[in-house]
């Protein structure tokens, strides 16, 4: 066996089809959009790329793949938190020890030889991707742009000498069930003492609407864990990205006055359309998108900030009741809301008050390097 890091676009190609042979047979495995995942890694289309450098390995037994791996040095989380950690993402590897103790050990040392001190993930590539590695609630398929892995991965990261740094929890809920009569009585006295009100993102406004919403991304997070604010050009690159899976009812701003307060987006889970495709749009696969699309009955709620200033106001809360309303209008009634991270007691609590229940929990690992 040896790993080498990806050198041709033959490797690359062997890098973006491996997954199928680790989940062929799963039912609950969401095919990537093999387009997508090669403009995520291709440094002229993302973006990312402005402020970062990522390497991608291949673990090969002869003409097998057996692994991969991609390493990631991302300079603004470093220039955002200075811990010296760099990041591992895109893990996919066979059920043998020694393969991830490879893979790990390219991928540390092209961190370590970039002065980096701690290699920390999954992520696929950042915090504002797919991050974290599933480790409870394998009943059921992800919802849309979260991971999924098979249960060995927990025992193959943690035998490689990886500990826990934080967990990230989704929630489920019915909004076909009404809201807790508690809760919206306390939502309705909260909107009438502070005078917010809840709207959805104006498609005539949409300009105008997104520099609204980047305001709220760069300044709603930027003290959570791990959190690194997208450049303007991730920003605008991830908007034209979801454009096409958004429903603009359940993309919701809170403003008070003329201030912009919040935000709150919800998608419909396009996963259940994307479980179907094998990973290709065209040339058929864009056919079975309209027609299963049609049928989706789920929604995620993906990102939810409110502005520090306008915090226990009770807007969160109000967000999640009138997405809970509109979701059930569209005929989405189940619903997730994820990530949160473990340490939020605050958005857990809220959760949990207005009949969410855990369904999944991902894990965020931690492994010092050695220079």
């Amino acid at each position: 066996m040896q790993v080498r890091a990806v050198a041709t676009r033959a490797d690359l190609e062997r890098f973006h089809r491996f997954p199928w042979t680790i989940y062929r047979g799963d039912p609950h495995w969401v095919p990537p959009l093999l387009a997508e995942r090669r403009e995520l890694v291709d440094p002229r289309r993302n973006p990312f790329f402005e402020h970062a450098e990522v390497e991608l390995f291949l673990a090969t037994e002869g003409d097998e793949v057996r692994g991969r791996i991609a390493a990631i040095h991302n300079r603004r989380h470093l220039e955002t938190h200075k811990d010296g950690a760099g990041f591992f993402g895109l893990f996919e590897c066979v059920n043998e020890p020694a393969v991830a103790t490879a893979l790990f050990k390219a991928a540390g040392g092209f961190l370590a030889s970039r002065g980096l001190q701690v290699m920390r993930g999954p992520a696929n590539l950042s915090v504002n991707d797919d991050i974290g590695l599933l480790v409870e609630g394998f009943e059921a398929p992800p919802t849309i742009m979260m991971p999924y892995n098979p249960a060995y991965y927990q025992k193959l990261v943690e035998g490689c000498g990886f500990q826990k740094a934080m967990d990230l929890i989704a929630y489920r809920g019915d909004a076909s069930k009404p809201i807790p009569e508690r809760a919206a009585r306390a939502i309705e006295l909260c909107q009438r003492r502070f005078k917010f009100r809840i709207r959805p993102i104006e498609m005539n406004k949409f300009d105008s609407d997104l520099e609204k919403i980047h305001q709220v991304y760069t300044q709603a997070w930027q003290d959570n864990w791990g959190a690194v604010a997208m450049t303007r050009k991730e920003f605008e690159h991830s908007a034209k990205q979801l454009k096409w899976v958004v429903a603009p009812e359940l993309c919701l701003l809170a403003e008070v006055g003329d201030e912009i307060a919040g935000f709150s987006l919800t998608l419909p889970d396009f996963n259940q359309v994307q479980i179907h495709l094998n990973g290709r749009l065209f040339p058929f696969g864009f056919l079975k998108a309209l027609w299963f699309k049609r049928q989706i009955n789920a929604v995620r709620v993906i990102t939810l900030g409110v502005l520090p200033k306008f915090r226990h106001m009770g807007i969160d809360n109000a967000f999640y009741c009138e997405s809970w309303k509109r979701a059930n209008a569209l005929g989405m009634p189940r619903a997730e809301m994820s990530w949160i991270l473990e340490t939020n007691a605050a958005m857990n609590n809220a959760l949990l008050n207005l009949g969410f229940t855990l369904s999944k929990r991902y894990r965020v690992y931690d492994r010092l390097l050695v220079t």
